[in-house]
């Protein structure tokens, strides 16, 4: 696993084996980049990110990488976050993010409550974990911090999250391989 692009483009990422984290495969991350640069290689530059159920860190590394100016990162396994500031430590990041040892929703409601407005929310939890997808969307649904956002959650491509979490509505669904990504944004 490496970073794809960006200020430390092919730099090695490291991952923790035997534990429920997949991490995002370096191709359906050069898909989802490509998707929100478009063209733009800037598109990220100064953009704020929530990376929930992050994992090894490697999108909200990538989103770094390719001038993202902050990334939280919410992950509730102890090492997976101790894996994370590993993986930053060792392309020698000491600001623009900040690693939150919580459980995902609650903390968006402690993000909510600090009144973050992130640009972008990426969320992949454990693919066994399917009920955490409609809880998590129809939380950052109601939630003011996500109204603005573009929020994306990566799955399994034969699991349907759902088009719809309240004012959140799927713009998009994206499948490689046996992975999809899911698009969405709040409506009026």
């Amino acid at each position: 696993m490496r970073v794809i692009a960006g200020k430390f483009r092919s730099r090695p990422l490291r991952s923790l084996h035997g534990l429920d984290i997949r991490p995002t495969s370096d191709r359906l991350r050069e898909t989802l980049f490509n998707v929100l640069t478009a063209g733009n290689p800037q598109a990220l530059a100064g953009s704020v990110w929530l990376d929930l159920f992050a994992g090894t860190g490697a999108v909200g590394i990538e989103a770094l990488s390719r001038g993202a100016a902050k990334v939280y990162f919410v992950e509730s396994s102890r090492q997976a976050a101790e894996l994370i500031r590993t993986n930053l430590h060792s392309l020698g990041m000491s600001d623009g993010f900040q690693v939150l040892h919580d459980k995902a929703l609650h903390a968006i409601n402690k993000l909510e409550e600090f009144g973050l407005k992130p640009n972008f929310i990426f969320l992949d939890p454990p693919y066994r974990m399917r009920e955490a997808y409609p809880e998590a969307l129809a939380r950052l649904g109601e939630a003011s911090m996500a109204q603005k956002a573009l929020i994306i959650a990566e799955h399994e491509k034969k699991f349907e999250p759902g088009p719809d979490f309240g004012k959140l509505h799927r713009l998009r669904k994206l499948e490689q391989g046996d992975a999809a990504l899911s698009f969405y944004k709040a409506g009026q």
